[in-house]
C-alpha cells in the first residue's frame, strides 16, 4: 500500500519547474522531461497538485463506490464543506443520503469536544511550550521531517476527524447491534493529507476512518441534487469555525495562540518557534493550506467565497446539543493519541554511518562550485540540492545549464586554438579533399 495520496500522472507531466519551485520540503526533481516525487520527503501537503499547469499532480483518494462495501455507512463532513456550494446548508447535507450514505456525522461536532479537551490538555504545566496543534496532518509531517527538535511540542490528541470516526462507530455499533467492522465511515475532504492519515497514521495503530472521498469527487451529486432529502445542522458555531484558521485557537478558547495559514509561512514560524523567539506563545496552530482548511487542494470554491459563506452560517446556528449517549463515549481516552510520534528527518545518503559521512563532506565541496542561483532548470529546487542528487547518483554536475554552457565554450575555444595551431600543409589538402 502506498504511504502517499499525491502521485504523479506521467502521461500529462510536461516537465516544467512549477512543482519544484513550490513543494516546501524539495521532494520533487525533473529528470528526463519528467517530475519524480521523492517519498521521504513528502509531506502531501497538495502545494504541487495546486500549482502544476497540466493537472499532472493527482490525489489518490477513496472511489464512492466503496462505501457499498459495509452494512451502514456514514458520511463525516469536514467544516469546510459548508463553504463549497451555494444551496441551503441543510440541502448540501441531505444529498450526502441521496448519494448513499445511511447517516451523517459531521466533523464539527468532534471538533467541538475536541476543542474542549484541547482547552483542558493545555492547563497541564508540564506539556512544551509553544504547544503546537495537532489537527493539521501536513504540518505534523513538516514537523516530522525538518523540525524534529519541535516533536514533543506537538500536543497528544488526535484531530476531529479521527474523533468523530470513533464516537459514530461505537455508538452505531450499540445502536444497531452491529459489528464495528460492518459500520463504514467516510471522511468528506478538502486535502489529500488526511487520505495519508488514514493509510498511514501517526499518532493511532489504525484509523477509524474507512475512506476518504474528495469533495471535487462528491460536487456534481451535490450539485444535482433535489430536495428529496435534507439534514438539519447538528453542530455548533466553534465547530464549523475550524474550517478557518484561527478557528481552533478560538474554539479551545486559548487567548494568547498565533495561527498560521498556508505551509511556506508555517514554516517561517517554526524556524522562529525552533530558535526559541516564540516562547511568549502558549499554542501554535498551523494549517497548510491558505485560509485554513477552505484552501485545500480538492475544494470546489474560491477560498474567499468559501469564507464568506461558513461565517454567515456560523452567525446563524444556534448552539450544538450533544446527546448523552455521545458525552458519554467522548471520555479523555478517546481524544488521546496512542503512539508516541517519531521524527522522518534522515538524510539517508549511505545505510552505512561512514559512507555518510563521505557523502555529506562531498556536498560541501561540490556546492561552491555551483552557481548558487537556484533556478530551478537543471530538474532540482536548489544548488544545494543538485549537490544532493549527484552525490546520490541522480544527477550531474552538466544537469546545470551554466556549468555545462560554461563547458561548451571552453571546448568551442579549445577546438579553435587546435585549429589555428594545424601545420598549413593539412589545410591545403583539407581544402584539395574538399574540391575534389
Amino acid at each position: 500500500m502506498a504511504l502517499h495520496s499525491v502521485v504523479l500522472n506521467e502521461a500529462k507531466c510536461k516537465g516544467c519547474t512549477n512543482c519544484i519551485k513550490h513543494c516546501p520540503t524539495e521532494a520533487i526533481r525533473v529528470r528526463n522531461g519528467k517530475a519524480r516525487i521523492i517519498e521521504d520527503r513528502c509531506i502531501d501537503c497538495g502545494e504541487c497538485i495546486r500549482v502544476c499547469p497540466n493537472h499532472a499532480k493527482e490525489a489518490l483518494m477513496t472511489p464512492l463506490s466503496e462505501i457499498n462495501r459495509f452494512r451502514y455507512k456514514i458520511a463525516l463532513p469536514a467544516p469546510s464543506f459548508y463553504g463549497q456550494f451555494k444551496q441551503p446548508i441543510e440541502i448540501v447535507l441531505g444529498s450526502l443520503l441521496n448519494i448513499g450514505f445511511d447517516y451523517i456525522y459531521e466533523v464539527a461536532s468532534a471538533a467541538e469536544l475536541t476543542s474542549r479537551y484541547i482547552n483542558k490538555y493545555l492547563k497541564d504545566e508540564n506539556i512544551k511550550r509553544p504547544a503546537i496543534s495537532s489537527s493539521c496532518p501536513s504540518v505534523v509531517r513538516l514537523i516530522m521531517l525538518e523540525f524534529p527538535g519541535l516533536i514533543d511540542n506537538i500536543i497528544r490528541v488526535e484531530s476531529p476527524m479521527e474523533i468523530a470516526a470513533r464516537i459514530v462507530k461505537k455508538h452505531f455499533s450499540k445502536k444497531l447491534s452491529i459489528s464495528e467492522g460492518e459500520i463504514g465511515v467516510f471522511f468528506i475532504s478538502p486535502c489529500a493529507a488526511k487520505m495519508t492519515a488514514v493509510k498511514n497514521p501517526i499518532g493511532t495503530e489504525k484509523s477509524s476512518v474507512d475512506g476518504v472521498i474528495s469533495m471535487q469527487d462528491l460536487a456534481p451529486y451535490v450539485l444535482k441534487t433535489d430536495k428529496t432529502n435534507e439534514f438539519k445542522i447538528q453542530s455548533s458555531t466553534e465547530g464549523i469555525g475550524w474550517a478557518i484558521s484561527g478557528g481552533e485557537s478560538k474554539a479551545a478558547q486559548i487567548e494568547n495562540s498565533l495561527y498560521v495559514d498556508g505551509i511556506h509561512n508555517c514554516i517561517e514560524v517554526l524556524r522562529e518557534i525552533e530558535l526559541g523567539k516564540l516562547n511568549d506563545i502558549e499554542f501554535f496552530e498551523g494549517l497548510a493550506c491558505p485560509g485554513g482548511c477552505i484552501g485545500g487542494p480538492l475544494t470546489v470554491e474560491n477560498l474567499y467565497v468559501s469564507k464568506n459563506r461558513i461565517k454567515k452560517l456560523m452567525d446563524s446556528i444556534p448552539e450544538c446539543k450533544h446527546t448523552p449517549e455521545i458525552l458519554e463515549i467522548a471520555n479523555p481516552d478517546l481524544f488521546r493519541m496512542e503512539k508516541e510520534i517519531g521524527s522522518t528527518s534522515s538524510l539517508t545518503l549511505d545505510e552505512d554511518i561512514g559512507k555518510a559521512i563521505e557523502k555529506l563532506t562531498m556536498i560541501d565541496q561540490i556546492v561552491p562550485t555551483l552557481p548558487g542561483l537556484d533556478c530551478g532548470a537543471c530538474g532540482a529546487p536548489t544548488c544545494k540540492a543538485l549537490a544532493e542528487d549527484i552525490v546520490r547518483g541522480w544527477a550531474s554536475e552538466m544537469d546545470c545549464i551554466f556549468i555545462l554552457k560554461k563547458k561548451i565554450s571552453t571546448l568551442a575555444k579549445e577546438v579553435a586554438e587546435i585549429s589555428t595551431k594545424l601545420p598549413p600543409t593539412l589545410h591545403e589538402e583539407g581544402g584539395n579533399s574538399s574540391e575534389g
